[in-house]
């Protein structure tokens, strides 16, 4: 079995503009490869149209590029991001269901436009269409960007803190596919499931303990050890907790584009020694036929 070296360069999350980023899939590579990274999973919202373009630039940039896509989960009223690394983007279920959630999309974008409007924030869907650009979707990134643009707050990380969240304006609650769904169509397609920035949906421990037990028994895999959203004692207790749960770690960016990332592509910290990393046993040539 060829597998990779622990000294290479691994980012296992990012977003091009097919989802919320601000680069497009070909944009996103060579940025990758200008910060010397070796493999990247190209992992946009519900959505996998990025995976040709990105998979022929990867080869001009000499990357290893992962099938990713990132799946908007609803778990007990709660929305979680459950990351697929080495799908077959041309599974069946798995394009379908995308294809699904992205219409629930749509209705949720149409609602939170409304919820604005209520506010005397008018024209945010148009606004936020147009920062979508290329996207077939409409995400709150998307409307947070229309929002700065306005000057509703300095920057869209301002944005979050004054709209769009639970208790603000412009807030909607939306139910997405299922956890079990989203397994499944990852595992169908020979993928791993990886539970994305676990720290950001602020579990308490009886709940996470909770998801933790059941994204195992449905067949996930791994867990996001390493994130941007990770403070360093949150990446301490989620390599303990992989190391319990005998969950692979991953790590990665979640990177969105200048100015809206903590973590640039190449500079993430190192997962931590007690983990045992989700590429561990990847072999290059299945990787690169994937």
């Amino acid at each position: 079995m060829i597998t990779y070296s622990s000294m290479l360069n691994i980012d296992l999350h990012s977003h091009s503009t097919i989802s919320d980023g601000m680069l497009s899939p070909s944009r996103l590579l060579a940025h990758a490869a200008s910060r010397g990274v070796n493999i990247l999973a190209l992992t946009d919202h519900d959505d996998i149209a990025g995976l040709s373009e990105a998979r022929h630039c990867a080869l001009q940039e000499n990357i290893t590029l992962i099938n990713g896509v990132e799946i908007s989960v609803t778990w007990h009223s709660r929305t979680l991001h459950i990351i697929g690394l080495g799908i077959n983007p041309e599974h069946p279920p798995l394009a379908d269901g995308l294809e699904e959630i992205r219409d629930g999309r749509m209705d949720r974008a149409q609602a939170i436009a409304a919820q604005l409007d209520k506010y005397g924030i008018h024209g945010s869907l148009e606004g936020a269409r147009a920062q979508a650009g290329e996207s077939r979707l409409i995400g709150r990134t998307h409307f947070a960007r229309f929002l700065a643009s306005q000057g509703y707050a300095k920057d869209v990380k301002s944005v979050f803190k004054k709209f769009l969240v639970k208790g603000k304006p412009g807030y909607v609650s939306h139910v997405w596919t299922s956890l079990s769904e989203a397994i499944d169509w990852i595992r169908g397609s020979g993928g791993q499931a990886v539970i994305a920035h676990p720290a950001r949906y602020k579990l308490g421990n009886n709940l996470l303990e909770q998801l933790l037990s059941e994204f195992c028994e449905l067949g996930g895999t791994g867990i996001e050890v390493v994130s941007s959203s990770h403070t360093p004692e949150q990446t301490r207790q989620f390599a303990q907790l992989a190391s319990h749960m005998n969950l692979y770690a991953s790590c990665g960016s979640d990177y969105h584009g200048p100015g809206e990332s903590y973590f640039d592509l190449g500079r993430l910290p190192a997962l931590p020694p007690e983990c045992t990393p989700i590429w561990s046993e990847w072999k290059i040539p299945d990787i690169q036929e994937s």
